[in-house]
This record gives structure tokens, C-alpha cells and sequence, in this order.
């Protein structure tokens, strides 16, 4: 996410911090930088100079020029900018109203409008909220059927229409199914153009009109740069939208959109995709977001990627078996697997501060294969071999390489790796405990 302009803004920063003392020469220089980045990362020009004009006058104040750490005090004021340009806090969505509350998503074809409303059912169900979903695309009977089958994949009713019936009827008698099933949020997904007109436009509008939604949450495809801030104004001005879904901000966008939106239409990001996996629905927090963008990672995120991924029970029980050093393969595949629910490592390692910026300055390159590659190994193994590797000898391991369809080589290095994992948890096991012995003395 907006790797680019976190690059250039890296370097911006690290030619200040060599400088020692700021003055108003090197600030201004800086300042030219850091427009420059927004504007190569697809941030709308008036929106990139307002921005920089912002941290101008505060940069150059004397509390920063006179500060001891000067470098870092210009940093903090790019950072607090923008958090404020990105709305400032997270703005979640709005069901207060009686049940089932209406949630209306548009957007142009493509930009993922069905995939997103399988995503956000999921996010409610997570809210312990009960989702329907309703296919309003009578257009392409093929998101009919996409929208049923995520339906299906996350046990979420789904209203029964097809591309014969007419688009008022359909999102009227869907909202009063949903009332009749118990459900408490009707989540409306509604046809696209491949590009704005007044058909489309009107037929949104009579859907709102028909259903009065909480929320009217446009889908944006984060990968069209300035084209999604246009797209999302003039939305905002024909039909009214209270919110945005960023589609695709795992993909190579540059990301000036999500800099952008909230200040050219005044409405917030309220989640943003990162995967195809329906589980890849992030709340948009500005904070972590600009966290993120100045290379200081995003504990925050990762603490709570882990809480949702990671069996208490489980990590309690493996915490044991490390103590006694019995961790097996068997245990090692489990950690793999949780990690895995977590998102890909890559994205993982860029909210570890330092660690994003880390890999890129030793040019590291994190293989998601070799997961997979490792899984077909031990599931390779018999119990016996996984609970005790001490017994795979060298007709075991040709048998397992070619089982999983790896070399012996492969079997090898991923046992070395796990000895030296088994050795390593130990040892720092032993001194979590001898620590806690020198705190808590009996």
C-alpha cells in the first residue's frame, strides 16, 4: 500500500535527520520533495499543495527550527498532516437505524462491487450482526450467481433474484425477506457501467429512494488513481454517498486516491480491500495508514490481525510443550497454518516499524511458495515422523521428498530449520521464565 510514495518520503527524510539543524533553506527543499511524491503517487494537485502549504507554516515555526530533534519534529508534522488529510479518525458504518438496516453499494463495473458485499457480510457477521444479501445487478446474471455462491461459501442468506425481474422489486421484497428471516442488515449490491451515466445514475438514485439505506458506500477501484476521486465525486454529487470502500490497495496502485478522496468529496474511507480472500476487508484507520506511509509500521494491525487468527488455547498449549521441548513437526505445521490465517508475510512484516523499509534497503524477497512447499512436506511425514524426526533417516526422506514432490535437499534444509527453531524457543523460553523468577521471587 503506497509503497512508492513511502520510498521517496523515506529518502526525503533521512537527507533532514544528516543535516542536524533545520533551517528554512533545507525545510522548503524538503517540502518540494515531499509535493512532488504526493503528486507522482496520484494525489490530486490541490489536495497535494494545500497539504504541503499546511506543514509549511508549521514546520517553520520556532519550536521546530530550535528543536533538539528537529528532523524528527518535521516527520511528526507530516505525519499528524496526514492523518488529518485521511479524515482524522475511523469512521465506521452507521447501523442505528430499526433493523434490518439498508446498506447500498455502488461504483462502476469492475471495481468489485459483488466480491466487496461477500466481504462486508463477513465483517458484519464478525460484529455478530446477522447480513442478507440482495443481487440488484439484473444486467449480468453472473454476479447474480457470484453474489449467491458467497452467499453460500459464508452461510448468508441470499435473496432469490434473477435477471428477468425488475430492479425496485427485487431490493423491496429483498429488505422485507430479510425482516421475515431475522436478519438485521441488508446488504444491496447494485449494477455498474463502465463508465457514469444518467441511466446509471437514475436507477441508483430510485434504489435509495425505494430503500432509504443508512449507508450508500461507494466502491472504488484503488487502481485508477485520480480517475476513483472523480468517480467518487461525482457520486457524492448525483446520488449522495456517506462513505468508500477502496478496492485492490494490495495491488501495485500508487494510492493517491486514498490520500485524496476525503478531501475533495468530504467523505471518509471506511474500509479498505487487501486480497481477494473474503476475510480481507480492513477497517480504514487513518493513523496506522500514515503510520504505515512513514515506514513506522503498525503494531496496532498486527496485534490485532493475531487476536483474530490465534487460538488462546493453542498458543497456551504449545507455550507448555516448548517449557518441556517437546514442540513437534506436527506443532510446527499448526504455526504455520495460523500465520497464514493472519495475510501473507509480506504484508505482515510492513507493519513491524522499521521492518518494511528493513527489507527493501537488503533487498529481501519473501517467497509465499515456500509455505506451501514446507505444508507438503510434513503432510508428507507419517505421526510417527512428524511427533519424532530424530527417526526420518535417509530412505525416509527420499520417501517424503518424493511424496511432496520436493527434493531431499528441500526435507533437509526444512529440518535443520526446525531444529534450530525447536533450539532457539527454548532458549528464549528459558530466560522468559528466569526473567519472571528475578520480578516475581518466591
Amino acid at each position: 500500500m503506497l509503497d512508492t510514495l513511502s520510498d521517496k518520503l523515506a529518502l526525503t527524510f533521512k537527507k533532514l535527520r544528516g543535516q542536524g539543524k533545520l533551517r528554512e533553506g533545507n525545510i522548503l527543499e524538503a517540502l518540494s520533495e515531499v509535493r512532488m511524491s504526493l503528486l507522482e503517487a496520484d494525489v490530486h494537485f490541490k489536495v497535494a499543495k494545500d497539504f504541503v502549504e499546511g506543514v509549511k507554516q508549521k514546520a517553520l515555526g520556532s519550536e521546530v527550527l530550535a528543536s533538539i530533534t528537529p528532523g524528527q519534529q518535521f516527520v511528526k508534522i507530516v505525519y499528524d498532516a496526514l492523518v488529518d488529510l485521511m479524515g482524522g479518525g475511523h469512521r465506521g458504518l452507521d447501523l442505528t437505524a430499526k433493523p434490518p438496516v439498508p446498506i447500498l453499494l455502488v461504483g462502476l463495473q469492475g471495481s468489485g462491487k459483488t466480491t466487496t458485499a461477500g466481504k462486508l457480510a463477513r465483517t458484519l457477521q464478525g460484529l455478530k450482526r446477522a447480513p442478507y444479501l440482495v443481487p440488484a445487478d439484473v444486467y449480468r446474471p453472473a454476479a447474480i450467481e457470484q453474489l449467491k455462491t458467497l452467499g453460500a461459501a459464508l452461510g448468508v442468506p441470499v435473496f432469490d433474484a434473477h435477471s428477468g425481474m425488475d430492479v425496485l422489486e427485487i431490493v423491496r421484497a429483498g429488505v422485507r425477506q430479510a425482516e421475515r428471516e431475522g436478519c438485521d442488515t441488508v446488504i444491496v449490491d447494485t449494477a455498474g457501467r463502465l463508465h457514469i451515466d444518467d441511466a446509471l445514475m437514475e436507477e441508483v438514485a430510485r434504489i435509495r429512494d425505494a430503500i432509504a439505506p443508512k449507508e450508500v458506500l461507494l466502491i472504488a477501484d484503488a487502481m485508477t488513481g485520480q480517475d476513483a476521486v472523480n468517480i467518487a465525486r461525482s457520486f457524492n454529487e448525483r446520488v449522495g454517498i456517506t462513505g468508500v470502500i477502496l478496492t485492490k490497495m494490495d495491488g501495485d496502485a500508487r494510492g493517491g486516491a486514498a490520500l485524496s478522496l476525503r478531501a475533495v468529496t468530504g467523505k471518509p474511507i471506511k474500509f479498505i480491500g487487501m486480497g481477494e480472500k473474503l476475510d480481507a476487508l480492513e477497517p480504514f484507520h487513518p493513523d496506522r495508514v500514515a503510520s504505515r506511509i512513514l515506514g513506522m509500521g503498525d503494531i496496532v494491525s498486527l496485534v490485532e490481525k493475531a487476536q483474530a487468527s490465534i487460538d488462546v488455547g493453542e498458543a497456551e498449549r504449545l507455550t507448555t510443550k516448548i517449557r518441556r521441548n517437546a514442540f513437534t513437526l506436527e506443532d510446527f505445521q499448526n504455526q504455520l497454518q495460523q500465520i497464514k490465517k493472519m495475510g501473507s508475510l509480506e504484508n505482515l512484516l510492513d507493519l513491524i516499524p522499521g521492518m518494511g523499509q528493513l527489507r527493501k534497503q537488503k533487498g529481501i524477497q519473501i517467497d509465499e511458495k515456500e509455505l506451501v512447499r514446507v505444508e507438503a512436506i510434513i503432510n508428507s511425514m507419517t505421526p510417527r515422523e512428524r511427533e519424532n524426526h530424530q527417526v526420518i533417516n535417509g530412505s525416509r526422506r527420499l520417501r517424503i521428498a518424493r511424496g511432496s514432490g520436493t527434493s531431499v535437499s528441500d526435507v533437509n534444509r526444512l529440518l535443520k530449520q526446525y531444529v534450530q527453531a525447536r533450539k532457539m524457543m527454548k532458549q528464549l523460553s528459558g530466560k522468559s521464565m528466569k526473567a519472571l523468577g528475578r520480578r516475581f521471587p518466591h
